[in-house]
């Protein structure tokens, strides 16, 4: 096992909860509202945290869906957030509603998404031409075609 990474965390806002984990091997911490926010359906609505992390370089924070809530209709429009590891903002949670009511209420201190931490390779493109790329058994097949030979 690898040695723990750490991500400094600032609450700016006296309800702020710091991220948690809901058992030891959970793979997000969980992030919670600081304040009721209503949901109109199909509307996109921006909940905050109340919290800014600096996440470490070579890293980014992606910020997912928790599906007791997607099971309700209440999803994250973009299905996954990316924060990165020079961003000093609030965090925000994006979020939908796409339940069967005309709106969702998200209650103060409601955990509403998971924050996992990923690291993030060094990588670089070089640009070649397409006969370059390689050829694979799925080629140019796209959209529903894996498992289709």
């Amino acid at each position: 096992m690898s040695e723990p990474i750490e991500v400094r965390v600032s609450a700016v806002d006296p309800k702020a909860k710091i991220p948690t984990k809901g058992s030891i091997y959970a793979a997000g911490w969980d992030l919670y509202a600081i304040e009721d926010t209503v949901v109109p359906f199909r509307k996109s609505v921006k909940v905050r945290t109340g919290i800014h992390v600096a996440i470490p370089n070579g890293f980014e924070g992606q910020v997912r869906a928790r599906s007791s809530l997607g099971k309700k209709g209440l999803i994250l429009p973009h299905s996954i957030g990316t924060i990165d590891s020079d961003y000093r903002g609030e965090l925000f949670v994006l979020m939908t509603w796409i339940g069967q009511h005309d709106s969702y209420t998200i209650t103060e201190g409601e955990r509403i998404a998971q924050l996992l931490i990923s690291p993030i390779p060094e990588v670089y493109f070089t640009e070649v031409g397409i006969d370059d790329l390689g050829v694979t058994e799925r080629g140019h097949g796209g959209f529903g075609s894996t498992g289709k030979f």
